[in-house]
């Protein structure tokens, strides 16, 4: 889709341009670019037997999801071995750090932020997560009025936010069976940035269902309208996944979901 500043982009994985960086490759796929001034979004490779650790996340808060590969990952002096679908958080003041196996690299998307000066750390942050983790859930989400909402709603599984002590960045993962939605909706005062992980669907952008594939990622700055849906109406497709969320968290989403939006 064509870039505007005003509308966002959906950004596609194969058009993703690599540059080489302390022996991995890094590919921007949001940021300044396309107007976003809050929230960025890299894809890193770490060839195997790698490591990948930023010199400048110490004073950025940062959220990581393991797209491909295996390896261990660190969150200031915490430890992890993770694998495709592991996250890690990284609150400002502390790196993350990424190590590929020998036997394989390693590809992750990366959220970064600078706190807003309103925004303080929870007292005890989660580090580490999964994209399948299902104890706090938003069900039944039925958008903000933008689109005709439908009644097949996705679920959405709650990693890193307000709850798990994160004061801006947060990680959701829809999850869509064949048919669902997770229904078009406007976030007022944050940008959001999220990527197709798993399967395909189709990202709602401004004013269209665009198709995607693994890897995509789009960019919605704020009162965009977007959203998501798994299109094949198949009852043996596969399930469509996505992940990321808005910067600044948005509460709304938190209160539909019936849990606090405060910071733990």
């Amino acid at each position: 889709m064509a870039v505007s500043e005003q509308v966002g982009a959906i950004v596609r994985a194969s058009e993703l341009v690599f540059r080489p960086v302390d022996g991995c490759s890094v590919a921007t796929a949001v940021g300044p670019e396309l107007g976003a001034d809050i929230v960025r979004l890299d894809v890193v490779r770490v060839p195997a037997g790698g490591r990948w650790e930023p010199g400048g996340s110490a004073d950025e808060e940062n959220v990581v999801v393991v797209f491909a590969g295996s390896g261990e990952a660190g969150s200031g002096s915490c430890r992890a071995q993770v694998a495709r679908a592991d996250a890690v958080y990284a609150p400002t003041g502390d790196r993350y750090s990424l190590a590929a196996a020998d036997t394989e690299g390693l590809t992750a998307y990366v959220w970064r932020t600078r706190l807003l000066p309103d925004r303080t750390h929870g007292a005890q942050q989660e580090r580490f997560s999964n994209l399948w983790r299902t104890d706090t859930q938003l069900r039944g989400f039925g958008g903000t009025g933008q689109v005709a909402a439908s009644d097949r709603t996705a679920t959405m599984n709650f990693l890193f936010w307000p709850g798990t002590g994160t004061p801006q960045l947060c990680l959701h993962c829809g999850v869509m069976q064949p048919g669902e939605y997770f229904n078009v909706h406007v976030h007022p005062e944050s940008e959001e940035a999220f990527i197709a992980f798993e399967g395909t669907g189709q990202m709602y952008l401004a004013d269209r269902w665009i198709d995607v594939s693994p890897g995509d990622a789009l960019f919605a700055p704020p009162g965009v309208p977007h959203g998501t849906r798994h299109d094949n109406e198949d009852p043996a497709a596969a399930r469509f996944a996505t992940c990321g969320g808005p910067t600044p968290f948005d509460p709304v989403l938190y209160q539909r979901a019936g849990v606090s939006a405060q910071v733990r």
